[in-house]
């Protein structure tokens, strides 16, 4: 069964992603067509990026690394939950992404963002960035406003609508995790056969 994994991209405190990406959560759980798993950026810290290389010219030298390459391997796909931080994503977010190359690589990812304008200027830089690592960033998205979506701009109260818009990404990034199975598939032989 294609596997989707719901990337939480902030790590501050008091931050309210993590309503966000339960709710995310939650609706997804109640399909029967994907597996779905919470990947909270909290859970993986990562320093900036130390690599003495880049990730698509070898591999990884620290473990942080490679624990992480480990954690996003195994998805077909990605559901980013990302709130906007002066008119762009969070750096720990971008940071995690660029910490790896081939375990992005043929996977279909949608977003859900939020900020007091929905998060649509960070989601604009993440769909540049997640085509340069060769993923299919599905046209649907999520857009929660902390001004209307919130009481008090903390206790998250998403709106019918946000459900239904929530429920056709999540049929696009399930369908295109799908088709692209044997980009997958392919790269994965190609790299048992040249190791």
């Amino acid at each position: 069964m294609i596997r989707i994994g719901i990337i939480l991209g902030s790590t501050r405190p008091n931050r309210n992603g993590p309503q966000v990406a339960q709710w995310v959560l939650d609706t997804a759980s109640r399909r029967g067509d994907a597996e779905f798993e919470l990947i909270d950026l909290r859970d993986h810290p990562l320093p900036h990026l130390d690599e003495p290389v880049a990730p698509m010219f070898g591999p990884s030298v620290h473990e942080h690394t490679r624990a992480w390459g480990e954690r996003i391997a195994p998805f077909d796909g990605f559901v980013i939950v990302t709130p906007e931080y002066n008119h762009s994503a969070p750096g720990v977010l971008k940071n995690a992404i660029d910490h790896l190359f081939a375990q992005w690589a043929d996977k279909a990812v949608g977003f859900v963002s939020y900020g007091a304008g929905g998060g649509v200027r960070a989601v604009e830089h993440l769909r540049l960035v997640c085509s340069a690592l060769r993923m299919a960033d599905v046209s649907h998205q999520v857009t929660i406003s902390v001004l209307t979506d919130f009481e008090n701009y903390t206790a998250f109260k998403p709106g019918d609508h946000h459900a239904a818009a929530l429920n056709t990404l999540l049929d696009q990034v399930v369908g295109w995790s799908t088709a692209l199975a044997p980009l997958r598939h392919a790269a994965a032989e190609t790299t048992l056969i040249n190791s």
